[in-house]
């Protein structure tokens, strides 16, 4: 998948595939897969900055801990895993929401979805 940066503003359905294949992705099964891992990782990494009270390299003094490392973890859904990489904190711990035991992690990524797709 391409980073390249979608213009802003209403889409429709026919307008956005449109734009895909100009850009030259088409939106088949690897491309879901991997816009689903790169979404949920990205909330990972904004749920870690959140605890760490600053973004990464960002010196605040409201940072609490400072990220050491990852370990890689398996994100499970019904339509396959996505792996993950879950950065370790060197005071305390993180464990991502996506994960929560008892939890399908897509029920969380859907309500993520949600509440930015709301917010705008």
């Amino acid at each position: 998948m391409t980073d390249a940066t979608i213009p802003t503003g209403h889409w429709d359905g026919v307008a956005l595939m449109e734009y895909l294949r100009n850009i030259g992705i088409e939106p088949d099964e690897s491309f879901l897969q991997e816009g689903l891992q790169r979404l949920a990782q990205t909330v990972v990494e904004l749920e870690a900055a959140e605890q760490v009270g600053a973004s990464r390299y960002e010196r605040t003094p409201e940072r609490k801990t400072y990220p050491n490392g990852h370990r890689d973890r398996v994100g499970e859904t019904r339509v396959r895993e996505i792996p993950l990489r879950i950065p370790k904190m060197r005071d305390g711990t993180y464990f991502p929401s996506l994960l929560e035991p008892r939890r399908r992690s897509e029920k969380a990524l859907l309500a993520v979805v949600q509440q930015a797709y709301v917010k705008g």
